[in-house]
C-alpha cells in the first residue's frame, strides 16, 4: 500500500494511510464540504482530543466533542451533527468490530459484496458512500476480496476519475473535480 494523497497535507495523508479509523472518519465527513477538508478532519480530531481511538471517541463527552469540532478551523461546516455521527460510527466500530476499523474489510477474509454489506451497516454510510469506500480500499489500500470492483460499481471501474477512490495526485484530484462538476451540471439540466 502506498501513501494516500487526498488532502495535500502530508501529515493528514500519512494518518489516513496508516490508520483505518482515520480513513473511515474522513469518508464519513466527506459530505457538503471539500474532500480535502473532510479528510483532514481525522487529524484535527486527533490533535484536539489527543487520540484517534474508536472507544475513546465513542465515549467522549458529546458536548466537549462537538466543541472540538467547532474550534477554528472547524472540522466540518455542520460541527454538531457531524460530531454526533463520528461518535455513532466509533460506537459501532467498538461494539461490532472490537474497536478495529480494519476488521470490517479483513475479518474472515470477506469478499467485495460482504464488505459492502458491512460498510452499509455503519452509521452514516449509505449505498454510495459504502461503494466509494470499497473502491478506495480496492484501488489504494490493497483490498483484493473477490468481486470488489463489481460490488463498488461504478466507483471500482479501472481508470475512472469519479471519487476520492481515484485521487492519487494533484492531477487526478483535478480530474475527479471535473467529473463531479460535469455530473452536477448534468443533474441540473434534468
Amino acid at each position: 500500500m502506498t501513501t494516500l494523497h487526498i488532502t495535500a497535507d502530508p501529515e493528514a495523508d500519512a494518518l489516513l494511510s496508516d490508520d483505518p479509523l482515520a480513513l473511515l472518519i474522513g469518508m464519513l465527513l466527506d459530505q457538503q464540504i471539500a474532500m480535502e477538508t473532510a479528510f483532514t478532519g481525522p487529524l484535527k480530531i486527533r490533535e484536539r482530543i489527543g487520540a484517534l481511538d474508536a472507544g475513546r471517541l465513542a465515549h467522549y463527552d458529546p458536548d466537549a466533542f462537538a466543541e472540538a469540532f467547532k474550534t477554528p478551523p472547524a472540522v466540518h461546516r455542520y460541527p454538531g451533527s457531524m460530531a454526533a455521527r463520528v461518535q455513532a460510527l466509533c460506537a459501532a466500530i467498538e461494539q461490532e468490530w472490537a474497536g478495529d476499523a480494519a476488521a470490517i474489510w479483513t475479518r474472515d477474509a470477506p469478499d467485495g459484496r460482504e464488505v459492502l454489506r458491512r460498510l452499509r451497516a455503519l452509521p452514516g454510510f449509505g449505498e454510495q458512500k459504502a461503494k466509494i469506500f470499497l473502491a478506495l480500499l480496492g484501488k489504494q489500500r490493497g483490498f483484493d476480496g473477490a468481486g470488489w470492483r463489481e460490488a463498488s460499481a461504478p466507483y471500482g471501474e479501472d481508470g475512472s476519475f469519479r471519487s476520492v477512490a481515484d485521487i492519487t495526485s494533484a492531477e487526478s484530484l483535478t480530474k475527479v473535480r471535473e467529473h463531479k462538476r460535469a455530473m452536477k451540471a448534468a443533474a441540473k439540466e434534468k
